[in-house]
Parts: structure tokens; sequence; C-alpha cells
């Protein structure tokens, strides 16, 4: 039988009562549908160190790296999901000025029934193992480890080394019931952080 409870309340369990009211909303979508939600803000900060540059065009090639930096960048996220399965699609688009629109696209699927843990993919099978929780009302995913998805078999990759450990959030605005904070960094133990960004969003009528 399907599961059509939203991916997050299925991963978190009684967690997803935790979570801020915004975060529930944007999120309360039955897999197996047709549902799309979208929220639209502004990015205060899109950065990446300056060596992380030799890696765009492999970030290029899988679609998981914004190859840009800037500040005030405007953004819509698309949220969607879709009839055939239960995963959850992100379709992320950045404004860059002066630029054409950058997509960076990904799917995230519930990694194993009763954990509380989800993949997120993007291009060729490549997904990075996120743990998730409910934390003083935020939705909150930590890094690990990335795979390669071949088959029914997920090959464990070291990209760890190179990248450093994600983090990310999405907290409730305290004073506006329809904003949200977002902020997501990639930190080399040694490096510091490789890739960051954060911004504002604001969760209008769907």
């Amino acid at each position: 039988m399907k599961d059509t409870r939203p991916v997050f309340q299925q991963v978190l369990g009684p967690g997803w009562d935790q979570l801020g009211e915004v975060i529930r909303r944007h999120y309360a979508m039955a897999p197996f549908s047709n549902a799309h939600v979208c929220v639209r803000g502004t990015m205060d900060e899109v950065h990446h160190a300056p060596w992380a540059r030799v890696l765009m065009p492999f970030g290029s090639l899988f679609g998981a790296l914004v190859p840009y930096t800037g500040t005030g960048v405007p953004i819509e996220v698309h949220y969607r999901c879709r009839p055939g399965n239960a995963r959850l699609y992100w379709d992320r688009i950045f404004s860059f000025e002066g630029r054409a629109p950058f997509h960076f696209r990904s799917h995230m699927a519930h990694a194993a029934k009763g954990g509380g843990e989800v993949i997120e993919y993007v291009r060729f099978g490549i997904g990075m193992r996120l743990a998730v929780s409910a934390e003083e009302g935020a939705l909150v995913f930590r890094d690990l480890g990335y795979i390669w998805r071949l088959g029914r078999l997920r090959v464990p990759l070291p990209l760890g080394l190179l990248l450093g450990t994600a983090y990310v959030e999405e907290r409730p605005d305290p004073h506006d019931a329809d904003r949200f904070t977002m902020k997501m960094v990639l930190r080399h133990r040694w490096f510091g952080d490789v890739f960051r960004y954060s911004g504002r969003f604001r969760l209008g009528p769907q």
C-alpha cells in the first residue's frame, strides 16, 4: 500500500509535529501526486572558495554545484511530487545579474523505511546521504557521506575528502508566519568553507 504522507513526515515520524508551521506547509505534498509548491526569496550570499573553481566542470557535469557567486540573488525554488513514485523533486532557480537563470535540480528519496535518513540525488546517480532531524522548529540535514547508485547497488564515494561535510537547515522566521530562512554550507576540516549559501524565503498562495 502506498504511503501518501509527506516525505518528511515519513522520515521524521513524531518529529514532523515539532517543525515550524511554515516548514510543514511547504513540504506537505503527497507522494504519488502532481503536488507542486513554489517559494520565492533572496540569497543573501552565494559563495565558493576561489580554489573551488577547479571543481566547476565536474559540478556542471553532475548538476551539483552553483558555479557563480553573488549577494542579493533572487531565487525561486519549486518542489514537486510525481504520480509514478514517492520522490521529492527540487528545481532551484538562481537569477544572477547579467546571467541566464541557473537551475540546480535534484531529487530526494527516503533511504529506508522507519529511518531518519534521505538521499539527495543529482545526475548519473550521484547522491548524498543525509540524516534528517527537527530542531527548535527547523528542518536540519547532516551529511552522512556520498554514494553512487548503480542499479540496486549504492557504492560509497570518498568525495567528502575533497568537498568536506554538508550542513543544511530551513528555519521558521519567528516574526512572520509565511517566511523562513535557509542556509547550506560545505565545510572542509582543513580548508574551511568550500561552498555556502544562505537566504530568506516567503511561502505565498499556491
